[in-house]
């Protein structure tokens, strides 16, 4: 299997979890996915601050490649989707994880 592919496959199955995850959730029509690239610190932080959480672990000359193709299956369904690809003043190599999370989710 190609890269590609492999990165291909590896979205999809993201996509699929987290469709099955915001209908397991009750997500409202007005609640959506906010998707990140994080470092294991901030990954984390983020798992601890809401939940549901869904995580992937890409290597990270990959990582931009699965964000764009996440994101654009996300817009073909439909969700509702805010996006942060923000790699400046981060080493790129520490940047290993794509994380979904709702912002109006907080963990109690």
């Amino acid at each position: 299997m190609a890269i590609n592919e492999a990165i291909e496959m590896q979205a999809s199955v993201y996509v699929y979890d987290l469709n099955n995850t915001a209908r397991e959730f009750g997500f409202k029509s007005d609640e959506g996915w906010e998707l990140n690239v994080a470092t294991q610190d901030e990954k984390v932080l983020l798992e601890k601050r809401y939940h549901p959480t869904i995580t992937a672990k890409v290597l990270p000359e990959t990582l931009s490649e699965m964000f764009g193709l996440v994101k654009d299956k996300l817009i073909q369904v439909k969700s509702e989707i805010r996006n942060n690809l923000q790699t400046g003043g981060t080493n790129n190599t520490e940047l290993q994880y794509l994380i979904a999370f709702n912002p109006k989710r907080p963990r109690h």
